[in-house]
């Protein structure tokens, strides 16, 4: 049994552990494992590979096999490898039909703005530019309003920032600090009067999506604030992704 796939949690949001702790219907879970398996292989799995990709006994995986085969969602190939079958494109279709980015991006942003008391922001790139898709402001009095639509350059601000640190590669000392922390700050770049933190939102695997960003008024930005601020913008930024469908690196 390999013990780094014990751990592992694929982008169907169901790993070995939380499979055994009997979360949900047992047998619904280990055949739900075994096609999550199928996202480490693109030239099919054998019995074997998949007993080590799940850590399920090879009896448990046939019998498990055999009804996912009988619904479309697996097929077997002559030289006894398995690969996905037809089926998950037809939920894919059905997904992609279904899906709306407002209806995840927003919650997660109003969840931010409540438990931090800031204004967040979710920017995405646009060209050599960057563009604030949703924004959500708190309640409170002193407000850093930012327009939905408004674009932005990629080389000021934390948002610009880590859309070009992730997104691009850049190199240099700072794009390289915000790879190592999940995470870029900024002081009086966009505005001399505020600050913002940022963190890299992922989709469709590790394909970068965007940045959530918080903005502060740069009076009341210190060390205090940014200890408080970057668990839970790297919180909702994780969360964001699985949401996307995303593999983010920086987990909370």
């Amino acid at each position: 049994m390999n013990s780094n796939t014990m751990t592992k949690e694929s982008s169907l949001g169901l790993s070995p552990d939380r499979a055994r702790k009997g979360e949900g219907v047992a047998a619904v879970n280990r055949a739900l494992q075994v096609l999550s398996a199928f996202e480490s292989s693109e030239d099919g799995l054998t019995l074997s590979m998949l007993a080590s990709e799940t850590g399920l006994y090879q009896s448990t995986i046939l019998r498990l096999l055999e009804s996912l085969m009988l619904a479309g969602f697996v097929k077997r190939l002559p030289d006894s490898r398995y690969v996905v079958g037809p089926r998950v494109l037809i939920l894919s279709e059905m997904y992609r039909r279904s899906f709306n980015m407002t209806d995840y991006v927003v919650p997660r942003l109003k969840q931010l703005v409540a438990e931090v008391g800031e204004c967040a922001s979710l920017y995405v790139r646009e060209g050599d530019q960057r563009v604030c898709l949703h924004h959500v402001q708190p309640r409170r009095s002193v407000r850093m309003h930012v327009v939905e639509g408004k674009h932005f350059g990629l080389d000021i601000g934390a948002a610009g920032h880590v859309i070009r640190a992730i997104g691009d590669g850049a190199e240099g000392e700072r794009y390289d600090t915000i790879r190592r922390l999940g995470f870029s700050v900024s002081q009086g770049e966009r505005d001399p009067e505020s600050a913002a933190v940022a963190c890299p939102v992922f989709m469709h695997g590790t394909s970068l999506m965007g940045a959530i960003s918080v903005a502060i008024p740069l009076y009341r930005f210190d060390e205090a604030i940014l200890e408080k601020l970057v668990p839970e913008m790297k919180r909702t930024a994780f969360e964001l992704s699985e949401d996307l469908g995303g593999i983010s690196p920086y987990r909370p």
